[in-house]
């Protein structure tokens, strides 16, 4: 038979007969089959009236199909006789995996197979992937980390399940309304989803409230029996993550929450509408929003309910299947591994316990031995406020039979602790689960700690700083469960999909294993730092992002950037100790200097990006004073195109994509000591951003791997930081001694950036010259000064290029390939191609260990 190629919209597609399997096969002919075929029998539309959103639908529908195939012999793979794989389950309350359709073309290597599909049905790729909704299923850094570690699991080939919840109404959309932020309702799921799989058959109940009570089993063991008070489903969600190049394709499972009875007939027949859907409303209501407001009672208790909801989902599928392999549930620690992302999870720790023991009949002793095994706790803060506790009243009314074990665990841990440090009342009390300083509260952190093998921070300096204070104590009982895990980020979305000019660039010189191997590859790139020839090919290559950022800026914000200006990039939540708003002091001060006719001559975009959380106040009057301040200096015709701001609403893993390419400086001014490690650093410098930073969180790590000739440093060292706090600093003397901070405050508090109002920015003053908990005073005049240097070594283009080039020539360490392999070797015990035997990972490892171990 002859086939036919489609050459536009209304065509028809290419004869299936003669292109081998439309569902699996990755040529051009293929993918433009299975996209019409999906148009016409999954939409019920013909090509000549689908709307781009339609022609997406169908396009990643033929990819998904190519993903499920992988995925399903991974599966089957796991499934045969004698199968001794270890399984990671990532257990997250959050899951920021960007839009998933480039990803995904780049991951199969289908990206032009596709663009040349597209094109033979009259579509334009790029438009297609514009239509995607992105699923908002994270806040930050911590679900995009979860996000990045699903890649490098699959794209090293470690078999893995990847645990949350299905949001229906994800982190909210951000609007700016007169500079102020404004929350929209995020819906994601509006058009659907079609990279997930419904699994009604995987439907898991999971117990609420209610009450214990005592009775005997067969032998006539004393037993315990949860008898919940309300009973949820968890219905799984299931969407494909593919490895880069490779067969493995792991799952990311979202539970979504339904009543087990979501229509009551006799309450509708007797005219009690609402009553008759009450069950359902009250149910759903656990899966409905990403981080309900936790202010209220009903707000603790719903985000309480979901991080229990997730994790007993997953907890008892995990048993489910380990069952259905043939396994021992004696042996569960050896073929299941359960990282605890932050504390949301760590209540895995006595449900565990509970499934062992109540419905598994195994004693406490064997069942917090497979526990411990099985468990391991990321911490990604070091707040002391950050590290959740939850009212003792709340978690026994919702959990009580958890309550329960974990004043047991407690009780034990505490017995075990007098015996070895007698004497000591207040390490006891510092050590306990149950805070009981004031009203009583379970500890979170302190309970994952206890009932994990291992717990890691998140970079050298967090891990350091991890160990001698908020878990310092634990470090001293436990000093062979903390070790370091930098964390890291994937090339494959953050240079890959986020620069495709780059990609091509770096290609041309090194080959494309960089991709998959980013850690031992790239730093091939840096015999070119000096080429004269490459540096044009790659200066050309940022100026191409930074003027389609430019353009990408006009539609959004109606501001009109030069390119050629120097892009000032700080993108990230905002928050008090990520300074964004030291950052706009700057701002102010050039304003200043310029308006005085004192510029240091180098045009630069100042670009801020972030959300505020909804009911942090004073991270949103951050917003508010940055977009105020853009207002006044984008109008003022004294300083024309030497400066311009602009804060980008909005900021998402999406948006994100065109930001990482356009840097040429990036922001990681936080205070030292208070960031875990960051990873937006990361992104930046794998996009050839130069960094100005602090001595904290990752940028410590960055800054010794680059150099410190290419990178900006300014601030105080978090030691500095708690001497400085100790010897009684006062933020108005450093005000009162230096003229143009002082000319900067009092030009925000006279009103000078908000039309006379003397009062909108009053709370923000205040703060700093009264207290100044993030040392923005302390740190602004050494700030100011490397923002000098900066400019001056910006003059010097062929110079910055060469600087930029060896950033991302040295960052090799930071993929997320290579943290994974940390936890693959030093964790979970689980083989991966970084962590076999004595490939490339066993000096990352040791060097994960010295970092734990200089704690």
């Amino acid at each position: 038979m002859e086939k036919t190629r489609a050459h536009g919209p209304g065509d028809n597609a290419p004869a299936g007969a003669a292109l081998g399997n439309v569902r699996t096969d990755l040529t051009p002919d293929a993918i433009a089959a299975a996209v019409v075929e999906n148009l016409r029998y999954v939409q019920g539309k013909l090509p000549v009236y689908a709307s781009p959103t339609e022609w997406y639908v169908a396009l990643a529908t033929a990819i998904r199909d190519r993903l499920l195939d992988r995925c399903l012999r991974t599966i089957q793979r796991l499934g045969e006789v004698g199968d001794e794989t270890k399984i990671v389950a990532y257990l997250s309350a959050e899951f920021l995996m960007g839009p998933h359709l480039g990803n995904n073309l780049l991951s199969l290597n289908v990206w032009d197979a596709a663009h040349e599909a597209m094109a033979s049905l009259g579509q334009d790729l790029l438009l297609v992937l514009d239509q995607e909704e992105e699923p908002g299923l994270g806040n930050g850094g911590l679900g995009r980390l979860a996000a990045c570690y699903m890649d490098s699991l699959a794209t090293l080939e470690v078999p893995a399940i990847g645990y949350g919840i299905r949001y229906e109404f994800g982190i909210f959309d951000q609007t700016i309304v007169n500079g102020w932020q404004v929350e929209r309702t995020d819906k994601w799921l509006r058009f659907g989803n079609p990279w997930e799989i419904l699994r009604r058959d995987i439907t898991i109940p999971v117990g609420l409230g209610g009450r214990t009570e005592w009775y005997q089993d067969d032998p006539g063991t004393p037993r315990v029996r949860w008898v919940p008070g309300h009973v949820v489903n968890g219905v799984a969600y299931d969407t494909p993550v593919g490895g880069y190049r490779v067969s493995t394709t792991n799952i990311l499972r979202l539970w979504k929450a339904e009543a087990v009875e979501s229509f009551d007939f006799d309450a509708f027949n007797v005219g009690d509408y609402y009553g008759a859907v009450d069950e359902k409303v009250k149910s759903e209501t656990i899966s409905k929003v990403l981080y309900p407001n936790d202010e209220p009672a009903a707000g603790k208790r719903l985000r309480l309910a979901q991080q229990y909801f997730f994790v007993s989902c997953s907890l008892q599928d995990m048993i489910r299947m380990h069952l259905r392999r043939g396994k021992a549930l004696a042996e569960f620690d050896r073929y299941w591994a359960v990282q605890l992302n932050d504390t949301h999870p760590a209540v895995a720790v006595p449900e565990l316990m509970r499934l062992l023991m109540d419905e598994h009949g195994m004693e406490w002793d064997q069942a917090w031995t497979i526990t411990q095994r099985t468990c391991a706790y990321t911490n990604h803060t070091l707040l002391p406020e950050a590290l959740e506790k939850w009212p003792l009243p709340l978690f026994g009314s919702e959990l009580p039979r958890h309550l329960e074990i974990v004043l047991e665990i407690n009780r034990r841990f505490l017995d075990a602790m007098r015996l070895a440090y007698p004497d000591d009342d207040q390490f006891l009390r510092r050590l306990s689960l149950i805070d009981e300083t004031g009203p009583r509260f379970v500890r979170m952190a302190n309970l994952a700690v206890v009932g994990s093998h291992a717990i890691n921070g998140v970079a050298a300096l967090h891990t350091r700083l991890l160990c001698e204070t908020v878990l310092a104590d634990f470090y001293r009982v436990f000093p062979d469960k903390f070790l370091n895990v930098t964390n890291g980020v994937t090339p494959r979305r953050w240079v890959g999909v986020a620069n495709p000019k780059l990609s091509s660039l770096v290609t041309s010189r090194i080959g494309d294993r960089w991709l998959s191997d980013f850690e031992h590859q790239i730093h091939r790139l840096e015999s070119f730092a000096d080429d004269a020839a490459f540096q044009q090919e790659w200066s050309a290559v940022k100026a191409d992002a930074k003027a389609s950022l430019a353009l990408v800026i006009r539609n959004r914000t109606g501001v009109m950037v030069d390119p050629e200006s120097l892009f000032d990039i700080q993108v990230k939540r905002i928050h008090e100790y990520k300074r964004q708003h030291l950052n706009a002091l700057y701002v102010v001060t050039l304003y200043n200097r310029i308006v005085h006719g004192g510029g240091d001559g180098v045009p630069r975009t100042v670009i801020v990006g972030g959300k505020a959380a909804p009911g942090y106040a004073t991270a949103k009057r951050i917003i508010k004073l940055i977009t105020s301040v853009a207002a006044v200096v984008n109008g003022d015709s004294r300083v024309g195109d030497q400066l311009k701001v602009v804060f980008l609403p909005g900021f998402s893993v999406k948006n994100a994509q065109p930001v990482y390419p356009a840097a040429d400086l990036s922001e990681q001014i936080s205070t030292a000591g208070k960031e875990a490690s960051g990873t937006g650093n990361m992104k930046f410098a794998m996009n050839g951003a130069l960094t100005i930073g602090t001595l904290d969180g990752a940028n410590v790590e960055i800054r010794e791997a680059v150099g410190e000739e290419n990178f900006f440093l300014f601030g105080l060292t978090a030691e500095q930081v708690v001497s400085t706090k100790a010897a009684g600093y006062r933020p108005r003397t450093v005000y009162e001694s230096n003229p143009e901070l002082r000319e900067a405050i009092d030009m925000i508090a006279g009103g000078a950036f908000s039309g006379g109002d003397r009062e909108m920015f009053r709370p923000l003053v205040d703060a700093l010259l009264d207290g100044d908990p993030f040392m923005l005073l302390a740190d602004y005049a050494d700030y100011v000064a490397c923002q000098q240097r900066v400019s001056e070594a910006y003059r010097n283009r062929p110079q910055w290029t060469r600087m930029s080039i060896l950033n991302v020539a040295r960052v090799g360490r930071f993929s997320s390939d290579r943290s994974i392999g940390e936890y693959c070797r030093d964790i979970w015990s689980v083989p991966s191609r970084l962590a076999a035997g004595d490939g490339p990972g066993a000096a990352v490892s040791a060097r994960s260990r010295r970092s734990a171990g200089s704690a």
